[in-house]
């Protein structure tokens, strides 16, 4: 898993990131969506908490790779 993330760029990793946080564009980003509802306690059903997970995986992972080469010598 490292090695295939060391093999990712960090630039396609951020468009990547951006683009997931903000999809879809209209009429409100996933992640704003889930995020209010986690706020609410409303966020239950197995779909929601998986769209969640998905929309913030290429963040997760462009932190994770910043935070691996901020580590390493």
């Amino acid at each position: 898993m490292l090695r295939f993330l060391d093999q990712l760029p960090f630039p396609i990793l951020i468009v990547l990131a951006i683009f997931m946080l903000l999809a879809p564009f209209h009429p409100m980003p996933h992640v704003v969506e889930k995020i209010l509802m986690l706020k609410n306690g409303q966020l239950h059903r197995p779909i929601d908490i998986f769209d969640l997970v998905f929309h913030l995986t290429p963040l997760l992972l462009l932190g994770l790779k910043w935070w691996l080469s901020q580590s390493r010598p």
